[in-house]
C-alpha cells in the first residue's frame, strides 16, 4: 500500500466535506471533555474523603473492568441493532448517572461513588465500540478511515489535556459539584448531535431483530470469536491493546504523584486544591503526549502498513522509557516530559492498532471485534491498576510503581518485535 501522510489539512478537508464525522466528532468532542472535568473531581473526592491510593485503584477497576464482562452482549448488541441509536442510549443514560454524584457529601457515601462508576462504565461499554464501529461506514476508502481514526484519538488526546487542567481549575474555583452538573449536560449536547446523524447502517439489513430473549443466546459472541480465531494477524492486532493496558497504573500513579510527590501550592490554596492542581498539571500532560503521537505518528506512517506495525514497537519503548524516568524525576517539569514521552506512545499504539483493526475486519464483525479489543485492555489495566493502588498502600514508593510500569511495558514490546511483526511480513 502506499504511504501518505496525514496532515492538519487532511483533518480540516474530512470535517469540512464529511457530515456524519464532524457530527460523530463534534459529540466525542463534548462529551470527553466532560468526563475529564469528571476524572480529577472523582479521585479528588475519594482522596480526600479516604486517603488511600486503593480507593483511587478500586474506582479505576470500576470504571474499566466491567467492560470485559458486558463486551460480548455490547458487542452483539451493536452488531444487531442501529449502533446510533445504541449511542444516544447510552449518552441519556450517562447524564442522569453522573448526577447521581451530587448526592456524595461523606466518606460514608463513597459506595455510591462505586456503584454509579460502575453503572457509567456499563453505559460506555455500549457506547465505545458503535462509535468506533461507525467509524469505516461513514467514512470513503482506506485513507478517510486512517485520517478519522488519527483524528479521533487526537481529539481524545486534546480533551484529555484540556478537560484535566481546566477541570482542575473548574473544581478549585466552584467545586466539584459543578463539575458534575457540567459533564451531565455535555452527555446530553452529545446524543443532540448523534441525533443528527444520517446514514444507511447496512449491518443492521444483514441481521434479524434483536429480541429480550436473545441476551441469554451466546452463539452470535461465539461466531465472534471464531472469526477472530481463525485469522491469526487479526488476533494479535486485536491483544495489542491488552499490552496497552500494562501501563495502566498510570490512573494511580498519577494522582498520587499529583497528590503527594508534586502538589501545586500555589498562593493560598489549601492542601486539597494543591493537590487537585498537581494532578491538573500531570494528567494534563498525559493529554499533551497523548496528542503529539498521533500527529508526528500519522504523518510519518500514513497508510503503509509496515509502518503502522513498527509504530506500534516504537510505541511501547517510548512508555517504557517514559515510566522509567517518571520514577527518577526531581522535579515536577521532568516529570511532566516523561509523562509526555510515555503517552505518546500510548496513543500511537492506540491509533495504529485500530488503524489496523478496520483494516482487516468485516462490517459485519466489527462491533464484537472492537467490543473484544477494549475487553482485554481493560482486564490488564484492572489487574495493574488494583495492584498499583494495593501496592503503594503496603508502603511501596510511587516512584517504585512508575519505573517498574516502564519496565513492565517492555514485555509487550518484546511480544510485537518478535512474534507478531514476522507474522504480518510473512
Amino acid at each position: 500500500m502506499a504511504a501518505g501522510p496525514v496532515s492538519l489539512s487532511a483533518y480540516w478537508r474530512l470535517l469540512r466535506s464529511n457530515r456524519n464525522f464532524r457530527l460523530l466528532w463534534l459529540a466525542q468532542m463534548v462529551s470527553e471533555i466532560g468526563d475529564w472535568f469528571y476524572s480529577i473531581a472523582v479521585f479528588s473526592l475519594l482522596l480526600e474523603f479516604t486517603g488511600s491510593a486503593k480507593a483511587v485503584a478500586v474506582a479505576v477497576v470500576l470504571q474499566v473492568l466491567p467492560q470485559f464482562f458486558i463486551a460480548p452482549l455490547a458487542g452483539v448488541i451493536n452488531d444487531r441493532m442501529s449502533r446510533r441509536r445504541v449511542m444516544i442510549f447510552a449518552d441519556l443514560a450517562r447524564a442522569a448517572i453522573v448526577l447521581g454524584m451530587l448526592t456524595v457529601r461523606s466518606a460514608e457515601m463513597v459506595p455510591v461513588v462505586y456503584l454509579l462508576l460502575l453503572l457509567q462504565t456499563f453505559m460506555w461499554s455500549f457506547f465505545e465500540p458503535g462509535r468506533t464501529a461507525v467509524v469505516p461506514t461513514i467514512t470513503s476508502g482506506e485513507e478517510e478511515t486512517l485520517v478519522a481514526n488519527a483524528l479521533s484519538s487526537t481529539t481524545w488526546s486534546f480533551n484529555l489535556m484540556f478537560g484535566s487542567a481546566l477541570g482542575g481549575l473548574v473544581a478549585v474555583a466552584l467545586g466539584r459539584e459543578a463539575v458534575f452538573v457540567i459533564n451531565s449536560l455535555t452527555f446530553l449536547v452529545s446524543a443532540l448531535f448523534l441525533r443528527r446523524m444520517q446514514f444507511t447502517e447496512r449491518h443492521t439489513e444483514m441481521a434479524r431483530p434483536f429480541r429480550l430473549r436473545d441476551l441469554a443466546d451466546f452463539s452470535p459472541a461465539l461466531e465472534g470469536l471464531r472469526y477472530v480465531l481463525s485469522d491469526a494477524r487479526l488476533l494479535a492486532t486485536l491483544l495489542v491493546k491488552a499490552g496497552l493496558g500494562c501501563m495502566g497504573a498510570h490512573w494511580v500513579i498519577l494522582p498520587i504523584f499529583g497528590e503527594r510527590v508534586f502538589p501545586l501550592r500555589l498562593g493560598a490554596l489549601d492542601e486539597s486544591r494543591a493537590a487537585m492542581l498537581g494532578m491538573s498539571v500531570l494528567m494534563g500532560c498525559r493529554g499533551a503526549g497523548a496528542l503529539i503521537g498521533p500527529l508526528i505518528g500519522g504523518y510519518w506512517a500514513g497508510r503503509d502498513r509496515s509502518r503502522l506495525l513498527t509504530g506500534i514497537l516504537v510505541g511501547f519503548l517510548a512508555i517504557a522509557c517514559g515510566y522509567t524516568a517518571l520514577g527518577l524525576a526531581p522535579t515536577i517539569l521532568l516529570a511532566a516530559a516523561a509523562v509526555i514521552l510515555a503517552h505518546a506512545g500510548g496513543s500511537l499504539i492506540w491509533v495504529f492498532s485500530t488503524t489496523l483493526l478496520h483494516f482487516q475486519a468485516e462490517d459485519r464483525f466489527r462491533g464484537r471485534v472492537f467490543s473484544a479489543d477494549f475487553a482485554f485492555l481493560v482486564l490488564t489495566m484492572s489487574l495493574v491498576s488494583y495492584v498499583a493502588g494495593l501496592a503503594i498502600d503496603l508502603s511501596f514508593s510511587v516512584r517504585t510503581i512508575a519505573i517498574f510500569t516502564g519496565l513492565l511495558a517492555l514485555v509487550p514490546a518484546a511480544l510485537w518485535g518478535l512474534f507478531a511483526i514476522p507474522l504480518f511480513r510473512r
